[in-house]
């Protein structure tokens, strides 16, 4: 099993791109608990911290294309420090306002969050430059599984630092990660020799499109990103689902404990399919996570009262097993639609679907669980992901893609390392 691993971390400048490039979003998980700690300290008000919070997301979602074409024109390192240094900036300005001047958090977070790093962005771009085959598989997968991790140290970290410092050296520690991870990353992207961008190319290939028109109007690259879209709108509503049935139970802290076994199931999910070297079936992983979360409805209230909600936790893991093995599947099929010297872009519009995703799904999960209790919610996260799955159907199987992908001027070899690749193991 962990052949797959060793092949991939021998491939010169991975680790280190790897850990920077997640070291750098190390505070996206954690800032939105951070902002409504302060915000909520100097009003009082949970929807006015949610407001600040959303700005930043707004932001965020607006600016993440935009970034990614940057990154695919410029210098992804210059990208990098520039960005960091506004954003960490923004949020610092934010954890010194005065309480009395709460209402300036509002635009000052919408402004910030158009400046965070690309970090997303240009990791997944650079990956389809180092790796091929099963092994680039083993880094969409691998990437996926840590994302997941960090969406759990993320809040840990920034709990910790508002318990024990308060809230706005909380918020301090969020600006001051994404800075120390930029650095780290454009350091590392500059020894690679993956800092500089991709010539440029006439059209889009298989689109008969020019390259300066919207990558939107790719078919393809438009349902990926629906898909997308989908996806992490029924994810967040299962977030959302988990929240409102501890608040029923009366024990706020059965929400964390409950997703942390959902994520859990998904990092599992996430290292056994960096293991495959046959190529990834989207549909079959769509269709996965979305039975599992079809199976989570009829066990929630009002439909069934348990004695306890440890008695969900089996299914809970089972159904997320499903999750990061979708989410690479996603990445990867993207990467090989989208044309190279884009792929920055695509990926910002793939990080746009799911801030939006998430974004959309919160009104619409809390109607549904004001409507008609913790299943509806479910329904409607179960919904959400048999749309993402069917879209999957719609997209069909990846095009066959070439052992050894061309590499640009001056960066490393774009091919998994010498040993010769294993017999591919399907799914």
């Amino acid at each position: 099993m962990l052949s797959s691993y060793r092949r991939l971390f021998a491939i010169p400048h991975v680790r280190g791109l790897l850990f920077w490039s997640l070291f750098a979003r190390l505070q996206q998980g954690g800032l939105p608990i951070a902002v409504t700690f302060l915000v909520a300290g100097w009003t009082g008000s949970y929807a006015l911290a949610g407001l600040v919070s959303g700005g930043l997301t707004v932001g965020t979602a607006v600016a993440g294309p935009v970034r990614g074409r940057l990154a695919d024109r410029r210098s992804k390192a210059r990208l990098m420090l520039s960005s960091a240094a506004v954003y960490g900036a923004g949020l610092a300005a934010l954890a010194l306002l005065p309480a009395a001047l709460w209402w300036a958090a509002v635009p000052l977070a919408l402004a910030t969050g158009l400046f965070m790093p690309p970090a997303t962005q240009i990791a997944r771009s650079i990956w389809p430059r180092l790796t091929s085959g099963p092994t680039r598989q083993t880094m969409f997968a691998a990437e996926a599984t840590l994302q997941e991790l960090l969406f759990i140290g993320g809040p840990l970290l920034a709990a910790a630092a508002v318990g024990a410092a308060g809230s706005r050296v909380g918020v301090a520690v969020m600006a001051v990660l994404p800075c120390v991870g930029a650095l780290g990353f454009a350091w590392s992207l500059r020894r690679a020799g993956l800092s500089e961008p991709l010539p440029p190319e006439e059209t889009a290939p298989g689109s008969g499109a020019p390259a300066r028109r919207s990558l939107l109007l790719n078919p393809r690259i438009a349902l990926v990103v629906a898909m997308t879209a989908m996806l992490a709108a029924g994810l967040g509503a299962v977030d959302l689902t988990a929240v409102a049935w501890a608040r029923e139970l009366g024990s706020p802290g059965y929400a964390g404990a409950l997703m942390a076994v959902y994520a859990a199931g998904s990092g599992v999910g996430g290292l056994v399919a960096g293991t495959f070297t046959a190529p990834p079936r989207l549909s079959r992983r769509a269709i996965a996570t979305a039975a599992g979360t079809v199976l989570l409805v009829p066990l929630l209230p009002p439909i069934v009262q348990l004695p306890s909600p440890w008695l969900v936790t089996p299914v809970l893991f089972a159904a997320g097993l499903a999750i990061a093995p979708t989410i690479a599947a996603i990445t990867e099929r993207l990467g090989e639609v989208a044309p190279p010297h884009r792929r920055g872009e695509a990926y910002g519009w793939f990080s746009s679907a799911i801030t939006g995703g998430i974004s959309l799904a919160a009104p619409l999960t809390g109607w549904l669980i004001d409507f008609g209790g913790v299943a509806a919610g479910a329904a409607g996260a179960a919904a959400a992901a048999v749309l993402a799955a069917l879209a999957a159907l719609r997209l069909g199987s990846p095009a066959a893609a070439p052992k050894r992908t061309t590499a640009a001027a001056g960066a490393p070899p774009t091919d998994a390392p010498p040993p010769a690749e294993p017999t591919a193991r399907g799914e």
